[in-house]
C-alpha cells in the first residue's frame, strides 16, 4: 500500500502509563493523510538498547521511513539523538550556530518567566541539545528541542529517521518541516492516496457486524476494515486506496440497509456532533440535571466550540436535598420512590429544563458504586429521561465496568436519548 514507515515513540512515562502517548496516534493521522501507511507504532522507555531495538526491528520490517518522538530534553536521559546517530553510523558533533540559537531561546523563556538558572548546568544542557549527527538535517526548535532527520550511512541498509521532540506541543508544529524535507521526501516518494472513512452504529453487536461482513465479503477487495466496540458504540474504521471507492461505497450501502435503526452516523461524526448539529439545526437549547454523574454531561456537551449557543447550563443534584432545592424535585417523591428512580430522573428533566428555561431537560440519578447498591437497585442501576415540548423519553440500564466506567458510560447513553428526542421531532 505504497510508502509505509514505523513510530517509536520514547519516554518511561509514556511507557508506564503515567503520560498518554499522543504522539503515535497524531502522527499515524497525518501520515495517512499523506498517503503513507504506518506498519507500527512502538513505545519503549528511556533506555538505549530498547530505542536501539526498536529501530532495529523497523528497519528489518522494511518501512521507508522511521520517526521518533521524545528523549530530545537537556538531562541525562534524554538520549534519542545520540542513540539514532550511532545506529545511522554518523557520530555527532557540536553544531555550534544550534548552540546559540537554542541560548538565545533559553534566556528568552527566562526574562520571561523569571527564572533563575545556574549557568554551568544550562550551558552544559544547552550544549548536549546542540549535538547533531553528521550529515543530518535539523528541524528549527520550538522549544528548546530541535528536530533531526538523520539519513543513514552509505554503507548502511537503513532507512531515514526523523527525530522529534516529545512535548506535542512542539513536535506537531514541527511537523510541516520535517514531512518537507528532501530526504523525507525522497524516502516517502511511493505514497499514494489512503481514504479513511468512519461508520458508527448505537446498539448493534460486533458479532452481528461481524456475519454481515462474510456475508458480503464479495465488496472487501481493496478494504481494510476495523471494528471497535466502545460504550455501546460500534465504530467501523475503513482505509483504502482511491482505486477501492466503488467497493467502499457498496459496504456503507450494506451497513445502512442492514442496520437502518442503529446507524447513526454514517459520515463519522461522533454522537456529540450529531447531538450539537441536531440542536443548532432546529434552533434548539438544553440543560442538564446530574446526580450520579455529577456534571460530566454538561461537560461534554460544552466541549465543542460555540455550544454557549445551545447549551444553558447544567445543575449538579448529587444530594436529595440538591435535587430538591436546584431542580425542584418534590421531596416527598424522594422519600417515596428513591433517589435512582424513573420518577426522580424525569422530575430532574423537567427540573432542568424548566429552571434553566431551555427547550430540551436532561436528567440522570443512579448508583456509580463501588457502594450504594441493593438487590432492588443494583450498582451501575441508571435511569434516564430527556424531556422537551411535552414529550419525554426515559430509560433504566444497567452498565457494567468501575465506577468510572459506569459514569462515562452514562454521558454516552443520555446522548443517544438526546438525539432520539431530536430526530423524533
Amino acid at each position: 500500500m505504497g510508502s509505509r514507515t514505523g513510530i517509536v515513540v520514547t519516554g518511561t512515562e509514556v511507557l508506564t502509563g503515567r503520560v498518554t502517548d499522543r504522539n503515535g496516534p497524531w502522527l499515524a493521522e497525518r501520515l495517512r493523510e499523506a498517503g503513507v501507511d504506518v506498519a507500527a507504532v512502538i513505545v519503549v522507555g528511556d533506555r538505549p538498547d530498547d530505542v536501539r531495538d526498536a529501530l532495529s526491528f523497523l528497519a528489518g520490517s522494511g518501512v521507508d521511513l522511521i520517526i521518533t518522538s521524545g528523549g530530545l530534553g537537556p538531562t541525562a536521559d534524554d538520549l534519542t539523538a545520540q542513540v539514532v546517530g550511532e545506529f545511522q553510523g554518523r557520530p555527532s558533533s557540536l553544531d555550534t550556530e544550534l548552540e546559540a540559537h537554542i541560548t538565545a531561546i533559553i534566556e528568552r523563556l527566562s526574562a520571561g518567566r523569571g527564572w533563575r538558572l545556574d549557568p554551568a548546568a544550562t550551558a552544559a544542557g544547552t550544549r548536549k541539545q546542540a549535538m547533531v549527527p553528521d550529515g543530518a538535517s535539523v528541524l528549527a526548535p520550538v522549544g528548546t528541542a530541535p528536530g533531526l532527520v538523520v539519513p543513514p550511512h552509505p554503507d548502511r541498509p537503513a532507512p531515514p529517521i526523523v527525530v522529534l521532540p516529545g512535548p506535542p506541543g512542539e513536535l506537531q508544529p514541527m511537523w510541516p518541516a520535517a514531512l518537507a524535507d528532501p530526504i523525507v521526501q525522497q524516502a516517502l516518494a511511493g505514497a499514494a492516496e489512503l481514504r479513511q472513512r468512519t461508520i458508527r452504529l448505537w446498539g448493534t453487536p460486533e458479532s452481528e457486524l461481524a456475519a454481515t461482513l462474510r456475508a458480503h465479503d464479495d465488496v472487501l477487495d481493496g478494504l481494510e476494515v476495523t471494528t471497535c466496540l466502545r460504550d455501546g458504540e460500534l465504530e467501523i474504521v475503513t482505509r483504502f486506496g482511491a482505486a477501492a471507492q466503488p467497493n467502499y461505497d457498496r459496504l456503507a450501502q450494506v451497513i445502512a440497509e442492514t442496520y437502518p435503526r442503529t446507524l447513526f452516523s454514517p459520515d463519522g461524526r461522533t454522537i456529540d456532533d450529531v447531538v450539537a448539529d441536531a440542536l443548532l439545526a432546529q434552533g434548539r437549547t438544553i440543560a442538564t440535571a446530574e446526580s450520579c454523574t455529577a456534571g460530566l454531561l454538561a461537560g461534554r456537551l460544552t466541549d465543542r466550540p460555540g455550544s454557549s449557543a445551545y447549551v444553558l447550563g447544567g445543575l449538579v443534584v448529587y444530594s436529595n436535598a440538591a435535587k430538591t432545592e436546584l431542580a425542584g424535585v418534590p421531596a416527598e417523591l424522594i422519600e417515596r420512590v428513591g433517589a435512582v428512580s424513573a420518577e426522580v430522573a424525569e422530575a430532574l428533566a423537567r427540573g432542568a429544563a424548566g429552571r434553566l428555561g431551555a427547550d430540551v431537560g436532561v436528567g440522570i440519578t443512579g448508583i456509580a458504586g463501588p457502594d450504594g447498591g441493593s438487590a432492588e437497585k443494583p450498582v451501575g442501576l441508571v435511569h434516564f429521561c430527556v424531556f422537551g415540548h411535552g414529550r419525554t423519553l426515559a430509560r433504566a440500564v444497567q452498565l457494567p465496568g468501575s465506577r468510572a466506567d459506569v459514569r462515562k458510560r452514562a454521558v454516552v447513553v443520555a446522548l443517544h436519548l438526546v438525539r432520539h428526542l431530536l430526530s423524533e421531532g
